[in-house]
């Protein structure tokens, strides 16, 4: 089955973010304290975040000169920290 990247990568982040949102809830955060609903939506709100810094970065550094899989790690490795900070401070607090 052949699918338009774009539609790929739209279903590849659905995918990250339940399983993401999942894990952060019961694992790595652990808190419960507000409904599951508005926990994802303010964990979607800050994924929609940093994907867009991630892309901003990625876009930036290609254009730089640097080849695109280098650049996604680079983006990913500078905005893990900012997406983690705030889903900690606001998505579970």
């Amino acid at each position: 089955m052949d699918a338009h990247h774009v539609v790929a990568a739209m279903g590849a982040f659905c995918v990250a973010w339940t399983n993401n949102f999942v894990l952060n809830k019961f694992w790595t955060f652990n808190k419960h304290e507000l409904s599951a609903v508005r926990q994802g939506a303010r964990y979607l709100a800050v994924s929609l975040v940093a994907l867009g810094i991630n892309l901003i970065l990625l876009e930036l550094l290609v254009r730089a000169g640097l080849p695109e899989v280098p650049s996604q790690a680079i983006a990913i490795a500078a905005v893990m920290p900012v997406n983690f900070l705030l889903n900690r401070r606001w998505s579970f607090r």
